[in-house]
């Protein structure tokens, strides 16, 4: 029997992240050097949610992108399709945009 393992992946460029838990403050990601422990990375992260966090008692973050000290940080294990590679989209979306521009040049 085969098991589906999902690998805990970076939410701006897509890499797998091998760290193992608990992840430090100072622990970047490998492939574009964004903060691991940031509310961007945490189980708890859900945009729109008050503070943009689904954890009642945890204090708010003003940035979610940097790393902080919150004690409910609890690192997402799963593939969040809706934000990882961001980069990359970025940079499709860019490239698109440079096309077109290029058509009235």
């Amino acid at each position: 029997m085969r098991r589906l393992v999902r690998l805990a992946m970076c939410w701006y460029c897509g890499t797998p992240v091998t760290e193992a838990e608990p992840i430090g403050r100072g622990i970047r990601c490998a492939g574009c050097g964004k903060d691991l422990r940031s509310c961007r990375h945490c189980r708890f992260y859900l945009s729109g949610a008050r503070g943009d966090c689904s954890e009642t008692n945890a204090e708010p973050v003003a940035d979610k992108e940097r790393g902080n000290f919150c004690d409910w940080f609890s690192f997402d294990q799963k593939y969040r399709s809706e934000t990882a590679g961001h980069k990359k989209s970025m940079e499709k979306a860019g490239a698109a945009k440079a096309a077109f521009d290029n058509l009235f040049n």
